[in-house]
C-alpha cells in the first residue's frame, strides 16, 4: 500500500476526486517526508508550509462544494509540487541558489507557476540547484550540495538536482525543472525520474531567471512520463509576456498518450551517440531498452548524425556569451546584492562570455558558433526526414561521486554531451529510466521533432507501460 506522498499525480487526483483523502492530508504527508529526510537529501532551499497547508484547505473546500467537476477547471487541484528556485514566485524568496539573489522576494509570479497556481497545484517550496543553473551536479549551489537519494555519496545531476531528488525521495508529487542543455534530462536520468524537456518556446520563460535565453526551456520532472505529460499540457502555450513563446497549438499530451501505433514509428539510433565513451552498464541498459522498443513494434533505424562532441564547443561559447549578457543586469542597484556575491562558476562564465562577445573576438568565436549551430539544426532536420524520433543514452555514465565534478572545469559540458545537440537545436527530449547499473539509475532519452511532444510522450509511455523501471525507488533509510 502506497503512502500518500508516494502517489503519482494521476493516482492522487483519483483519490481526491473519490474523497479517499484530502489535499491537506496529501500535503502534510509530503511535509512529513521532507522533515524526515531533507536534512540528508537537502533538496529544498525554502519551504512555505503554512501557505501550502492554507492552499490545500482551500482546495478541499472547492472539492467539497463543487465535486469532481471542479477538476475540469482546475486539473491539478490540491496536488503538492516542488518548484525549482529559478522560477519567480510572488512573495516567496527566489534565489536561483545564488548569494546574489539571497533574500530577493519577487513582486510578481512566473507564467509557469501562475499556470500551476490557476490549475490548483499547491507549492511546497523551492528546490536547490546549481547557482544560476550553472552546472550539472547541483554542487555549485551557493548554499549547500543536494545529494542523490540513491546514494548519499553521489551527485543528483543538475542544474535541477533539487527538483529530481525531491521527486524521487517522494517529498512531492511532481516538480518543475528547467533545461538549457541537460538540466531536466540529466537529473531525471541520474535520479531515476521521468523528465520532459519541451521544444524551445513551447513553455513560457517569463519569470524564470535567465541563463542562456536562446535555449532555456522550463519543463516538468515527475515519477512517470504520464504525470510529466499531464503537467506539460497545463504549462505549455503562447504567452504575451514572452516573445519567444510559440503560438503553435498545444495538443492534449496526456489524453493522446495511448493514441500511438508503434509499428508505424521509426526510431533513429545514431552511431555517433554510441561511439563516445559510455560506461559499459549504461550502454548495456540502453541497448536493452532499444530491444524493448523493437519488441513493442517500433522500427529501429541505424543512422548517421553529427557527433555530439561538436556541440560542446558551440554550446560553451553560446551559453557563456548569453550568461555574460543576462547577468549584466544583476548590478546590485535594482535588485540582488552587489557583484562580489557571484560564485566562482558564475565569474568564470561571465569572463569567458564577455571575452567571446568583445570586439575582435566576436567573429572568431560567437559568430562561428552560431554558424555551426545552424549546421546542427540542419543535420537534425535531415535526420527527421527519415525517422520520427532519435534514441540514445541520456548521460554517458551513472551519477558520479560528490566532489568529482570539481575536478574538471568542463564537467557539465562533458556530462551533458548527449543532450547538448538537441538543446542547441531547440528540440524536445524525454529521459526515462531504463534500469540500474551498480545500483544507480540509467536513463534512455528520446529526441523528437519541433513541437512533436505528443508523439514523444506516447512512445515513452508505451515503454513505461511495458516495463517497471520507473517503479524502482531508492532506499531512503539507507541514507541515514
Amino acid at each position: 500500500m502506497k503512502q500518500l506522498n508516494e502517489l503519482t499525480i494521476i493516482e492522487a487526483l483519483e483519490g481526491l476526486k473519490q474523497k479517499t483523502f484530502t489535499s491537506v492530508a496529501l500535503t502534510q504527508a509530503c511535509f512529513e517526508q521532507i522533515e524526515k529526510y531533507d536534512d540528508v537529501v537537502k533538496a529544498f532551499v525554502t519551504l512555505v508550509k503554512d501557505r501550502a497547508l492554507a492552499e490545500a484547505e482551500e482546495a478541499d473546500l472547492l472539492i467539497n462544494s463543487h465535486g469532481p467537476e471542479i477538476f475540469e477547471e482546475k486539473p491539478l487541484l490540491g496536488i503538492p509540487y516542488a518548484c525549482k528556485d529559478n522560477y519567480s514566485t510572488k512573495g516567496v524568496q527566489t534565489t536561483a541558489s545564488s548569494n546574489m539573489l539571497k533574500g530577493y522576494i519577487p513582486p510578481y509570479e512566473s507564467t509557469v507557476t501562475q499556470k500551476l497556481k490557476d490549475a490548483g497545484a499547491v507549492m511546497l517550496g523551492k528546490t536547490n540547484m546549481d547557482a544560476f543553473a550553472h552546472g550539472s551536479s547541483t554542487e555549485t549551489s551557493d548554499f549547500f550540495k543536494t545529494i542523490n537519494p540513491w546514494n548519499k555519496n553521489k551527485v543528483p545531476g543538475g542544474s535541477s538536482g533539487g527538483s529530481a531528488s525531491a521527486v524521487m525521495s517522494d517529498m512531492c508529487i511532481f516538480s518543475t525543472g528547467s533545461e538549457t542543455a541537460g538540466s531536466i534530462r540529466g537529473p531525471a536520468a541520474w535520479c531515476g525520474a521521468s523528465g520532459f524537456k519541451p521544444t524551445y518556446g513551447r513553455v513560457s520563460r517569463y519569470g524564470v531567471v535567465a541563463m542562456a535565453s536562446s535555449t532555456d526551456s522550463p519543463g516538468p520532472i515527475a515519477k512517470t512520463i504520464e504525470d510529466a505529460s499531464y503537467v506539460l499540457k497545463i504549462i505549455a502555450g503562447k504567452d504575451p509576456l514572452d516573445a519567444t513563446s510559440s503560438p503553435t497549438e498545444v495538443e492534449d499530451y496526456f489524453a493522446n498518450l495511448n493514441n500511438i501505433d508503434l509499428s508505424k514509428i521509426k526510431i533513429g539510433k545514431p552511431k555517433s551517440y554510441f561511439e563516445i565513451e559510455l560506461e559499459p552498464g549504461v550502454r548495456e541498459k540502453v541497448e536493452q531498452a532499444i530491444e524493448k522498443f523493437k519488441e513493442l513494434g517500433a522500427q529501429i533505424v541505424e543512422m548517421d548524425l553529427l557527433s555530439p562532441k561538436y556541440s560542446i564547443g558551440v554550446y560553451t561559447i553560446l551559453q557563456r556569451s548569453e550568461v555574460s549578457s543576462n547577468l549584466a543586469r544583476l548590478d546590485g542597484i535594482r535588485y540582488g546584492n552587489d557583484r562580489t556575491n557571484f560564485g566562482f562558476e558564475s565569474k568564470k562564465r561571465i569572463m569567458l562570455g564577455t571575452y567571446t562577445l568583445s570586439a575582435g573576438y566576436y567573429d572568431a568565436y560567437y559568430s562561428k558558433a552560431q554558424k555551426v549551430r545552424t549546421l546542427i539544426v540542419d543535420d537534425f532536420n535531415k535526420a527527421f526526414n527519415e525517422v520520427d524520433m532519435i534514441i540514445g543514452p541520456t548521460m554517458p555514465c551513472v551519477a558520479l561521486n560528490l566532489g568529482d565534478p570539481e575536478k574538471s572545469p568542463m564537467f557539465g559540458e562533458l556530462m551533458d554531451v548527449l543532450a547538448e545537440p538537441s538543446a542547441i537545436a531547440g528540440l524536445p527530449g524525454i529521459s526515462i529510466p531504463c534500469g540500474l547499473s551498480d545500483n544507480m539509475p540509467v536513463g534512455v532519452q528520446l529526441i523528437g521533432k519541433h513541437f512533436d511532444e505528443n508523439k514523444l510522450g506516447a512512445v515513452a509511455y508505451a515503454f513505461q507501460k511495458a516495463t517497471d523501471y520507473h517503479l524502482n525507488k531508492p532506499n531512503l533509510e539507507g541514507l541515514k
